[in-house]
């Protein structure tokens, strides 16, 4: 049985105020961003052509993929413009004692 937690992947006083991070855990790549309506955590690669979405242009909602400018809505990983059509993979995530924390 496979047990599921809270791992801390970063201090909240780490990442880029505003922006989106970029943070190896694991053998996973995952992008973290400081968005309008807090803190949220999905896969960083861009589910179209594989672009790593932290190079890309982001608002502080929206994060537009560097490649193909592919977008998607950083609060619920839907893709909002093609060619992206296949949603983000997003990951639960919390901020607890100054550290982000995803559920794993």
């Amino acid at each position: 049985m496979k047990v599921q937690n809270w791992q801390n992947i970063i201090a909240l006083d780490e990442i880029e105020k505003g922006d989106v991070t970029n943070v190896k855990f694991g053998t996973k790549d995952l992008a973290i961003y400081d968005a309008k309506d807090g803190i949220f955590v999905s896969l960083s690669r861009c589910t179209h052509g594989a672009a790593n979405l932290c190079d890309g242009y982001f608002d502080g909602t929206y994060i537009e993929c560097p490649l193909h400018q592919g977008l998607f809505d950083v609060r619920t990983g839907e893709a909002k413009a093609v060619p992206a059509r296949v949603n983000l993979k997003m990951i639960k995530c919390r901020v607890l004692n100054g550290m982000i924390q995803v559920y794993l």
